[in-house]
């Protein structure tokens, strides 16, 4: 039997992490939501909650945290944490996703959630100054990042069943 799946997204700028958010729902067979459009109430529906963004000063967007502080608490509830992220290439690494995630990750912890798992690849930046040179992480995510997101969906749907 396959687990009720949600993603709840915030996506602005270029649409990075909506990218990545199809990818795990199609494998997933997940809903995509806006964090705005959702119910606190509605998430206790579903067996596993995808939360993501893209990273604004190393952390997720204000409206997944506006959210989870809604959130009932739960017992025995699946969550994976993802984002996408315009650090340069040198800085992005396992350990910078965990670091970028850990304000989210303790947010759903108190709250009852297992984190089954968290994702991060890098997406394209033109804040700032960078628009003046066409922004950094340029055709970000890629084909590579796809690959690696519908893995690490595949891993979730297996050891969440």
């Amino acid at each position: 039997m396959t687990v009720k799946s949600l993603l709840v997204v915030f996506s602005y700028h270029h649409g990075n992490t909506n990218k990545i958010a199809e990818v795990f729902a199609r494998v997933l067979d997940a809903q995509i939501k806006n964090a705005q459009q959702i119910a606190p109430e509605e998430l206790l529906q579903y067996g596993l909650i995808g939360f993501g963004s893209g990273i604004y000063d190393e952390t997720h967007h204000e409206s997944l945290f506006d959210l989870v502080d809604r959130i009932p608490q739960v017992a025995g509830k699946n969550a994976f944490i993802f984002s996408t992220c315009g650090a340069p290439a040198i800085g992005m690494n396992d350990e910078y996703v965990a670091k970028i995630h850990s304000r989210l990750r303790e947010k759903l912890q108190s709250k009852g959630y297992t984190i089954a798992g968290e994702f991060g690849c890098r997406g394209l930046n033109t804040n700032s100054f960078l628009r003046l040179f066409g922004g950094i992480n340029q055709g970000r995510p890629n084909a590579e990042d796809f690959k690696r997101a519908k893995e690490f969906a595949e891993n979730l749907k297996q050891s969440v069943q």
